[in-house]
């Protein structure tokens, strides 16, 4: 997360507002094996973020969003479309939700937290439903700041601050696992070990960032109207907790594709990583089948496939990450096809590791 100084009325405690910025999410490779105590690589994506801003006030307020917290109407057909096409979701149920689990994880561990009160708002240009993680993102911002205004940060480690997003999540009935929040809590390029041994012991993974120089020109390609990626995961899931021998092979191939994925990126052997984007796209789609996954999704993958270049999901739909290892004519070749199918084409910018001297500190204790 980016954070920044904003001027704003103080109030008597001389306190002045924060604003801090979490950044979308690529899932790179290993992808969705997190749930399943596999291992990842993912990336903070510089070309999308969510900033919330945080203002000391004499009343705790959570200020709705003019377009995704919209309550004005023309009409009940109006309203009922906006419902079809967006959802009930908005960034205030957000706020609200990693509020409440950040005053409890506090009150459990005995961290004193001062009395002032705040205003909370919320901006973001993430693209709904395109995998990327906009709502995490919010809830990301949003806990940065929270750590900020209360002084805690030195308090509660970064390995932890990923639960805590998920928790706000997962209390507003969001299905996901902890590698989206992992990236965007350490942001830049990070290797994550969802080993069940770490998971039981430690209450989290391990998360080793890496340098982002190790990464090749990669491109994003989404669609305006995507579908809902929040619904992919939930055949799957039961099949791997009745221990069906299929689904739980072929996760454990997927996440082994994370581990030759962080040799393929140091060894810069981006030929091998090519290969491995493509064999985890095809494990997702023998595993999910067409009907989960959505034809528009396979569509992505499908028209950077045909002009040689390796594809696979950012998340669970919505949007795909492409490699050209041909260079600048490919790319240009997957333009042009994004452009004969309505699809958005854009090169990929990886933001840096956002951690600062506090966050540091935590992980040596």
């Amino acid at each position: 997360m980016d954070a920044k100084g904003a001027s704003s009325d103080s109030t008597s405690s001389g306190a002045s507002a924060i604003e801090h910025k979490a950044h979308a999410r690529v899932g790179l490779v290993g992808n969705p094996s997190d749930v399943y105590y596999g291992r990842t690589i993912s990336f903070t994506l510089g070309n999308f973020w969510a900033s919330v801003l945080l203002q000391p006030s004499d009343e705790l307020v959570i200020r709705p969003h003019p377009t995704h917290d919209f309550v004005h109407f023309r009409s009940l057909d109006h309203l009922v479309n906006r419902l079809n096409n967006e959802g009930y979701y908005g960034g205030v149920r957000l706020l609200m939700a990693i509020c409440r689990v950040f005053h409890n994880y506090c009150k459990e561990n005995k961290i004193d937290i001062h009395g002032e009160n705040f205003t909370l708002s919320y901006d973001t240009n993430i693209p709904r439903q395109t995998g990327l993680s906009g709502s995490s993102a919010i809830v990301c911002a949003a806990l940065s700041c929270l750590l900020d205004f209360y002084r805690v940060r030195h308090l509660i480690k970064v390995e932890v601050r990923p639960n805590l997003v998920l928790a706000a999540e997962k209390e507003l009935g969001i299905v996901a696992g902890l590698q989206d929040r992992v990236a965007q809590v350490y942001g830049g390029l990070v290797y994550m070990d969802f080993g069940k041994e770490y998971m039981d012991d430690l209450g989290h993974g391990i998360y080793t960032p890496m340098d982002i120089d190790l990464l090749p020109p990669l491109h994003l390609i989404y669609a305006e109207n995507p579908s809902d990626s929040g619904k992919v995961h939930s055949t799957v899931r039961q099949r791997w907790l009745n221990g069906d021998e299929f689904i739980v092979s072929s996760m454990i191939e997927v996440a082994n594709i994370a581990k030759e994925g962080r040799t393929a990126l140091l060894e810069k052997d981006y030929s091998k990583l090519a290969k491995l984007m493509n064999r985890n796209f095809d494990l997702r789609r023998s595993m999910f089948a067409d009907d989960a996954l959505g034809a528009l999704n396979i569509k992505m993958v499908e028209v950077a496939r045909k002009v040689g270049a390796a594809s696979k999901f950012t998340g669970s739909g919505g949007a795909v990450v492409a490699f050209c290892p041909d260079g600048p004519s490919q790319v240009k070749l997957l333009e042009d096809e994004c452009q004969k199918a309505g699809l958005t084409l854009v090169p990929v910018e990886v933001v840096p590791s956002c951690l600062n001297a506090d966050d540091l500190q935590t992980l040596k204790t």
